[in-house]
């Protein structure tokens, strides 16, 4: 086992908890967001309201994530009058940046629900939130979650951008190691170290999101896709007549 192996490892560890903390409340602040702001641009019939969060989403997508930490840590005290812990600050700006894409997938997956189950909700006489409860999110939950794995994945890499408003996850934590060490060697191994520590939390996220999407496809009442192992295709048996023997 290479020198100081155990103290780089604690020393990381230590930052990992922070980055789940990170990640955790993203998660939920970006879920909240998307799926708020998504509903109202697919079923909201106020224009005005639906013209306020689609300036919002495009607001949020279109500027530098990094750029708004700083904003929201070190710019927003002097509007409002009060700072933000670095951590919460971190999660707020995360979680709303993620909740803006997400909330264009709410919005398409609402939207690709066939015209057919809409009118059929309509004919049943439910109403607008009963319609959206068993009819449209049982079946476009379904459809959400694969992006969705996709989206929290990028916000946990994105949680690293936190270390630069002094929050000690698993990147700041790296950092303040990586300053004193000389040794080629051992700066390979802190940052081998980190990377393998981001691609296990993605691992694990990955595991929850399929037992979710297992979770919603029986709510749903369909059948679970399944997960292909293979990592090529096998080749297709050539069919009777074409290419064989005359």
């Amino acid at each position: 086992m290479p020198a100081n192996f155990s103290h780089f490892l604690s020393v990381l560890g230590q930052g990992a908890g922070v980055t789940v903390e990170l990640t955790v409340g993203g998660i939920i602040v970006a879920t909240i967001d998307a799926f708020l702001c998504g509903i109202i641009l697919s079923r909201s019939r106020l224009r005005i309201l639906r013209f306020v969060v689609r300036v919002y989403v495009e607001g949020w997508r279109g500027s530098s994530e990094l750029v708004q930490l700083f904003w929201v840590s070190l710019a927003a005290p002097t509007l409002i009058g009060f700072k933000l812990v670095p951590l919460w600050a971190g999660i707020l700006v995360i979680g709303l940046n993620i909740g803006a894409y997400g909330s264009e997938i709410v919005r398409g997956a609402l939207n690709a629900v066939p015209r057919e189950q809409r009118e059929g909700a309509v004919a049943l006489s439910l109403g607008p939130w009963q319609q959206l409860r068993k009819v449209l999110l049982p079946q476009a939950v379904v459809e959400m979650i694969p992006p969705f794995n996709t989206l929290f994945i990028q916000l946990i890499q994105a949680t690293a951008l936190a270390s630069l408003i002094n929050v000690s996850d698993i990147t700041y934590q790296g950092k303040q190691i990586l300053e004193p060490i000389a040794s080629q060697g051992q700066f390979t191994l802190i940052l081998t170290i980190m990377l393998v520590m981001y691609l296990i939390l993605s691992l694990i996220l990955t595991g929850i999101m399929r037992l979710a999407e297992l979770a919603a496809a029986r709510w749903a009442g369909r059948p679970p896709r399944p997960v292909p192992l293979r990592l090529w295709a096998r080749p297709a048996a050539p069919s009777a007549g074409v290419g064989g023997p005359s």
